[in-house]
């Protein structure tokens, strides 16, 4: 299998995504009771989904750690290739939230804009006050947090097909790509449900925006993937997707906290958990 086939499995893995994503555009009348309601649950929703993500791509992680443990526990290896993987494993963690979090502090200073006229306005803070105005929502900004997150998981998961390919496992390689196709569709939704809170409706340009972060790493995965196979490069990639999600799935609870509605947050995040359990049950029953 050549280059452009591998891409093409890839582009057929993380195209998928783009479906969940016109959720992005729905509102409910701006007058309504239930759109309070309907916002929790989409937060909630996806709070359920991105816990499934994070377990999967940590179950897989220390799936590495596991079998090198064993290795130990038989005596056909040493101690230091489970030292070396732990600290990727805690290192790509600390990285992979910290760095999200380091960054949110960023932009909260950033918005403090100063007052640099006294009196009239100077032409130096009227720009500064624009570039403000311009600049991405709150729930803009936590979608396109979320998509970073699942962008570099699909990363991992693109590195998987391309060893597969690399390998002329073709069959698996096929069923990987079926399996990771409809988990995107999922993880599509999981990106714009915070957009639900925000006062404009995305563009579609912000739209497909979210979907190339989200599902084109699993393209570029693919070619890394099928040049060659390396578990601390994948163990480094989960764990910093886990890092990432994890950030962002406090940030959603926070906001889902704040909205009331606790019987719906709840209802939500089962809903979630359910969506992205019953798609892994399914890729389980076609042997992926």
């Amino acid at each position: 299998m050549d280059n452009v086939q591998t891409l093409a499995l890839g582009f057929i893995a993380g195209v998928t995504i783009l479906l969940g994503l016109p959720v992005g555009l729905l509102r409910s009348p701006r007058h309504s009771r239930t759109t309070p309601g309907m916002r929790v649950f989409l937060n909630a929703a996806s709070i359920g989904i991105l816990l499934f993500i994070m377990w999967d791509v940590l179950t897989h992680a220390w799936e590495m750690i596991d079998s090198t443990l064993e290795k130990v526990h038989d005596g056909a290896s040493s101690v230091a290739p489970v030292i070396g993987f732990g600290a990727l494993l805690f290192a790509g963690l600390g990285v992979g939230l910290l760095t999200l979090a380091g960054y949110e502090r960023w932009l909260v200073g950033e918005d403090k804009i100063p007052l640099l006229g006294p009196g009239a306005m100077a032409v130096d803070e009227l720009t500064l006050r624009e570039a403000g105005a311009s600049r991405l929502t709150g729930p803009r900004r936590l979608a396109l947090l979320i998509a970073v997150g699942i962008g570099l998981h699909n990363f991992g998961e693109g590195l998987a097909i391309g060893g597969s390919a690399a390998q002329g496992k073709i069959e698996l390689a096929t069923v990987l790509v079926a399996g990771f196709a409809l988990h995107n569709a999922t993880e599509g939704f999981g990106i714009v449900a915070p957009l639900a809170s925000d006062s404009d409706t995305p563009g579609w340009g912000f739209l497909l925006l979210l979907g190339l972060i989200g599902g084109g790493p699993t393209m570029l995965g693919t070619l890394v993937g099928r040049q060659f196979s390396s578990d601390p490069v994948s163990l480094v990639f989960l764990t910093l997707a886990a890092g990432s999600i994890l950030y962002v799935i406090i940030q959603l609870v926070a906001i889902a906290l704040r909205g009331g509605h606790r019987s719906v947050l709840y209802w939500g995040v089962w809903t979630g958990l359910v969506a992205g359990f019953a798609t892994d049950m399914l890729l389980s029953a076609g042997g992926a």
